[in-house]
């Protein structure tokens, strides 16, 4: 196999996978979820307890609003209910050179996005009709220099009983701790649920055909470590599972995620609801019951920001695996990891991608000149071959057998120019992901007009010297192919990449650039050697 017919290879595999990345988005199956049935439709932001089977009311009006930030989060949280109605990142930009930063969470007339959690039950707070109306001392509560937390608390007291609801913030951590501590100084014994969920317009966003995104809905119980569980999927049927060991309920889009991480005393409830063009993911918690004169705590975590891998390990099992990298993700996620650890070193992530490049192309060397060599000494037997052609005619299997005679003869591998090829291009599908998932790369520069490396090249420079590279590459490596429609096909070849490429992110165009350049230095190594030895012609 020439490397003309390599390129055409890797031409059709590449519009493949494309045309595969587009039509995964849009025919995603539901997942196999166990136990999952189908439940009423819920068109209130409370869920039915366990006793109580019946729709809910929307939220009351808001009393009072108050922020809470840290270095990292500021977070507006509604005292009717306690949910956090508006989410910013302090160190992420709305888009590129933007002054505003990022709205993750936020309660518009266009678009509802919060977390909601509260205590349902015989003895619940949040009842059919209302919201808990909490109180609390104070309007801006800020993490000061020298603090490593800060603690909000929320209170209601009930029948003689204090509800005190807790936002613990940390210092440079996008995890909250939302805590509920119950006071029962009444003479009778209570029982609550606590619920924690997240609320959004049932709004799908594919993104594009070269850069396929997901909003909706993911969720971990037990053994299914990572499920998608889209907003088609939430119309359809509603999910319950039982959680048994551990778990969370998120919402995620591109580059960030929310997520409620429970911890319940015994086994939770993951769920989802949709109503009134909004879709729900929650989870609730089994009945607590809080005797007189007893406290009792309930506890859940909530994940708001970039899905940083490290933090994200940290902070639930399998969180992190919501920076998807697809099936290829033994390939994508190491990758990422040395895409980062070179990042530490150099500071630039477009030249952490350049030196990833001529590190994985270093590794797969051996290959590649045993792919050139291989290609060399099919050539020198062309003549030979066509000599067969001509004496044997029509007779394939004669042709076939003779054929294979004649390579083991002359110890030729004819599949030898093949496995670079087949490696090549899982290691590309999956540095795809890797570059498209990492929240670093997001708005970060390299070098002069590259300013954002998740985003398309503005003035088309890297995909046009990324086609002129393609181009030299066929050039450099002549076939004897013959046939005027393979040799048109070749001939735009590099036409059909560089069009592909326009739209693609720059960080992942500089990596076939430079993978390109680093193909024509090998091949001019490789050839001036075979030359040496009389295994390669350029005529």
């Amino acid at each position: 196999m020439d490397s003309q017919r390599n390129i055409l290879l890797i031409a059709l595999m590449f519009v493949s996978f494309m045309l595969y990345l587009n039509w995964n988005e849009a025919m995603d199956p539901t997942p196999k979820g166990q136990g999952v049935t189908q439940q009423s439709k819920y068109s209130g932001d409370v869920p039915a307890s366990s006793d109580s089977s019946l729709p809910l009311t929307q939220d009351s009006v808001s009393s009072k609003l108050i922020t809470l930030k840290n270095d990292v989060l500021t977070l507006t949280v509604d005292t009717q209910g306690g949910d956090i109605v508006r989410a910013i990142l302090n160190n992420y930009n709305a888009e590129f050179n933007s002054k505003d930063k990022y709205l993750l969470l936020k309660n518009t007339p266009d678009h509802t996005f919060i977390a909601q959690s509260g205590l349902i039950g015989t003895n619940g707070i949040d009842t059919l009709n209302t919201r808990a109306d909490f109180t609390v001392k104070g309007t801006d509560f800020e993490l000061k220099e020298g603090q490593n937390e800060l603690h909000v608390p929320l209170t209601l007291v009930k029948d003689g009983v204090t509800f005190t609801k807790t936002f613990i913030l940390k210092r440079n951590n996008y995890a909250i701790d939302v805590d509920y501590t119950i006071d029962n100084k009444s003479q009778k014994p209570i029982t609550v649920q606590m619920y924690a969920q997240l609320k959004q317009n049932l709004l799908d966003d594919g993104g594009s055909l070269t850069m396929p995104t997901y909003r909706g809905g993911v969720y971990s119980a037990d053994e299914a470590t990572y499920e998608k569980y889209s907003f088609d999927d939430m119309r359809d049927r509603d999910l319950n599972l039982i959680l048994a060991k551990q778990g969370w309920a998120a919402m995620m889009q591109h580059y960030f995620l929310a997520a409620w991480i429970p911890n319940a005393k015994g086994e939770a409830n993951l769920y989802t609801r949709t109503g009134k063009s909004l879709g729900f993911i929650g989870v609730r918690y089994p009945t607590t019951t809080i005797e007189p004169g007893q406290t009792e705590q309930i506890d859940a975590s909530l994940w708001i920001g970039p899905k940083l891998q490290d933090q994200m390990e940290k902070t639930a099992l399998n969180l992190n695996l919501t920076v998807d990298y697809g099936w290829l993700w033994f390939i994508a996620s190491p990758l990422h990891w040395l895409l980062s650890t070179i990042f530490g070193f150099v500071g630039n992530w477009g030249l952490a991608i350049i030196i990833l490049t001529f590190v994985v192309r270093g590794v797969m060397y051996p290959l590649t000149k045993a792919q050139y060599t291989s290609m060399a000494k099919m050539r020198m037997l062309q003549p030979k071959l066509q000599e067969m052609r001509e004496r044997i005619g029509d007779d394939r299997q004669r042709m076939s057998q003779e054929m294979m005679e004649l390579y083991k003869r002359e110890k030729v591998n004819p599949l030898g120019g093949c496995l670079p090829l087949i490696l090549q291009m899982p290691i590309f599908i999956a540095l795809y992901w890797a570059l498209m998932e990492s929240v670093e790369l997001r708005h970060a520069p390299f070098v002069l007009w590259i300013h954002d490396l998740s985003a398309p090249d503005p003035y088309y420079v890297l995909p046009l010297l990324m086609g002129a590279s393609m181009f030299l590459i066929q050039k450099m490596s002549p076939s004897a192919v013959t046939d005027p429609m393979q040799q048109k096909i070749m001939n735009i070849m590099p036409v059909m990449f560089t069009v592909f490429f326009l739209w693609f992110p720059s960080g992942l165009v500089l990596y076939w650039l430079v993978s390109n350049i680093v193909t024509l230095l090998q091949q001019t190594i490789i050839y001036r050697s075979l030359e040496k030895k009389g295994l390669h012609s350029r005529t």
